[in-house]
């Protein structure tokens, strides 16, 4: 498996994702082989590590850049094939940061292209079958690279990648990831030396729900500013309380980041959506609001909102799906 690999804005994603093939190659055992072919091959993703996007391709000199990258992480593939139960995992994070469309190609293709290459194995009975690597590839970050990767590339990002939008987490389950602080407690270490457990009250539980509205940055923030702000072993609702005054400003620039990411009519749409009862919701009354002529004009909006940014729901009336938006725009939270 890769180290999370992620990608600052203005880098060049096939010099970081290159390095990280060749350690991949090392663990596989691959630098041990002796095949001209595979020395070769490691010898090209090295030039790509150390020159990435850039690095010029004379007549000759071997494959493009993204090609290098797909035949080292299939031999890759097959080293796993050879061992048995092993897997191979690429993560890269921050994929929102890789702007230059050049660059985010050809990495979509050298990852997709092995994603899809398949091998011929025998099967029991002597019977000869295809089957795909045993690869998988994560690319995680802001929802609107899958929109962006999904417009220039079109039908092989959709088909090779499968995207998952998260949405926010249920209070229910928020308040089961909490519920083994209430019965059983946290143990830690006194100063003492000896070992007890830190418990938390039901109340300072649904304190720390209500307050993260499903988000899981604000549900670690609010519960990690609840445990510091005491020093006992039970975290109170005022521990709580405490703790999350010191964290709403980070909490309001959370959302308020979320909010600035979104173009102005996007925007617009969300504070209008706020600024009505929820039972007014409608498409024509925010359409309205908004100073359109007909409501129609504001549906492209709202479907982008909904199927891409998964900020709201459309139907009857219009319902918000962030909580934490909601709760920013409607009330006097954080």
């Amino acid at each position: 498996m890769t180290p999370q690999l992620r990608i600052p804005s203005g880098t060049d994603p096939i010099k970081r994702v290159a390095s990280a093939l060749l350690d991949l190659s090392s663990t596989a055992g691959l630098p041990h082989a002796r095949e001209e072919r595979i020395a070769t091959m490691l010898g090209r993703v090295e030039s790509v590590a150390a020159s990435g996007i850039s690095l010029s391709v004379r007549p000759g000199s071997g494959p493009d850049p993204y090609t290098a990258l797909t035949d080292l992480l299939i031999e890759i593939g097959r080293a796993a094939i050879r061992q048995r139960d092993v897997m191979v995992v690429v993560h890269v994070d921050e994929v929102q940061n890789i702007t230059d469309e050049r660059a985010r190609s050809q990495l979509l293709i050298a990852l997709g292209d092995a994603l899809a290459h398949e091998e011929t194995v025998n099967a029991p009975g002597g019977a000869q079958v295809e089957r795909g690597l045993p690869i998988a590839v994560y690319l995680t970050g802001l929802p609107e690279f899958a929109d962006m990767a999904g417009a220039r590339t079109g039908a092989t990002f959709a088909r090779r990648f499968q995207t998952t939008t998260l949405e926010a987490i249920d209070e229910d389950a928020l308040m089961t990831a909490l519920q083994p602080f209430v019965t059983e407690g946290w143990t830690v270490a006194d100063e003492d030396g000896r070992i007890e457990p830190v418990l938390m009250e039901p109340a300072a539980q649904r304190a720390i729900v209500e307050l993260s509205c499903g988000e899981p940055f604000l549900f670690q923030l609010a519960g990690e500013r609840a445990w510091y702000a005491g020093t006992g072993n039970l975290i109170t609702v005022e521990h709580v309380r405490t703790g999350w005054r010191g964290a709403a400003a980070e909490a309001e620039a959370h959302v308020q980041r979320v909010l600035d990411r979104l173009p102005d009519r996007e925007r617009q749409f969300l504070h209008v959506m706020g600024e009505l009862a929820p039972e007014e919701r409608s498409l024509t009354r925010i359409a309205q609001a908004m100073g359109y002529a007909r409501s129609t004009d504001a549906g492209p909006t709202a479907q982008r909102l909904d199927l891409t940014r998964r900020i709201i729901r459309r139907g009857r009336p219009y319902r918000f799906r962030h909580r934490a938006i909601e709760a920013y725009l409607t009330s006097q939270w954080p």
